[in-house]
Formats: C-alpha cells, structure tokens, sequence
C-alpha cells in the first residue's frame, strides 16, 4: 500500500472518529477502495473507470453527511488533475469550502498556487517544503510517495517555478509507474520546451516517447 493511500485510509477512518473501533462501516472501506481504484484508473488514463470509481466513493462518502469527508474526496480529484497538468477550477470542493475543515482549505489553496504563509502548517509534511518557496529537483526527489511528488510537480508549474529537471523528475516519475495520462503531459511540456530552445532532435525524441505511451506507435 503506498503513503498517499495510507494517508487516504488514516483520514477516512479518523475523520470518522472510527480509527480505534474493531470493525469499520462498509461505508469506509467502500469509499476508500473506490478511492484507490479511482487514483489507479485515472493516472492511468483509464476516464470511464476512473468516473465510475469516483463517483461511488463520492456518494460513500456522502451518505455521512460529513462535509469534510466528500471535500477530501474532491481534493483527491483536484490534486491528480495538478498531477497531470490540466489546471481546472476545483469546483467540487469549492461548493463544499463553507463547510471544509481549515487543513482541507490550506491543501486547496497550495493545489491553486495561492497558499498564505499561516497555512503552510497544516499542509501534509512533504508539501510544506516547497509550499515555504524550495524549488530545487532534489527536494523534490525527496518526496517518496510518487503521486505526491507528481503534484508538488504540478503545484512549481503552475506558480511558474519548474525547471527543465523539474519536468525531468516528473515525467521520470510517471514512466517508473507506468502512468499513462501524467507521463503524456509531462513529456508534453518537455518537447514543447525543447522546440522552443531549438533542441530539435531532442524534441523529436520526445514526442516518438509520447507516441508509444499513447499507442500511436
């Protein structure tokens, strides 16, 4: 079981205030399950699966009537789309901000480029480093948990902080797992990057990359 998987059990059961007792609700075990099945299938770029997942963790959650527990589940949404590049509105959770405990707001101001200094403490441990400025690939590459460190990714492109080896770590990562729909945006933005400097070749290597990870070749 990975740590961001962990990380998702621990605070279902938690939030719950269920972490001690015997035998957990069906509830918690279905809506983390989907959760894990989700986080697969998207990353993958397996969408049908991926909605299917999420939408039955979703109303798992739901059915508790916890606001905290479905804005988690959102986040996770929010975050694997940073993961991937595709920088939408996390509209999701933003219906439910009213109601979000303040860790939960923190994570999805730091997802959105926009975290204030009082808040960087209630971000989860590998976050806070680069959420205080650090941008250094090591820092990074210090993130062992491979979907968390696709979205600190994420989080130096968007505020405009990533650098060539940064975009080398993430799309690194991507391969390493197999994960199609990061893989793509990363190797993406590394040809896009290269054409632009006039790295030609390298650029044309690249993109017979993405070719392959998309089974155009």
């Amino acid at each position: 079981m990975s740590a961001s998987r962990r990380w998702l059990l621990a605070f279902v059961l938690l939030a719950a205030g269920c972490g001690s007792k015997p035998r957990a609700p069906d509830w918690q075990m279905n809506a983390y399950d989907s959760l894990a099945r989700y986080t697969s299938a998207f990353l993958e770029g397996r969408a049908p699966a991926a909605a299917a997942e999420f939408a039955r963790a979703r109303a798992a959650l739901a059915g508790t009537g916890q606001p905290g527990l479905v804005a988690r589940a959102e986040l996770t949404r929010c975050a694997l789309l940073v993961a991937t590049l595709a920088f939408e509105s996390c509209a999701g959770f933003e219906a439910l901000r009213a109601d979000a405990p303040a860790a939960e707001r923190a994570y999805a101001d730091y997802l959105a480029g926009r975290i204030g200094a009082e808040q960087v403490p209630m971000l989860p441990p590998q976050h806070r480093p680069l959420a205080q400025g650090a941008a250094d690939p090591a820092g990074l590459g210090a993130i062992t948990d491979p979907v968390a460190r696709l979205v600190a990714a994420g989080v130096l492109f968007r505020t405009g902080r990533a650098s060539p080896d940064v975009l080398v770590v993430a799309s690194d990562t991507a391969s390493a797992q197999g994960w199609r729909r990061p893989l793509l945006a990363w190797l993406g933005v590394r040809a896009l990057r290269a054409e632009q400097a006039g790295a030609l070749e390298e650029a044309q290597q690249l993109r017979r990359r993405m070719a392959l990870a998309a089974g155009e070749r």
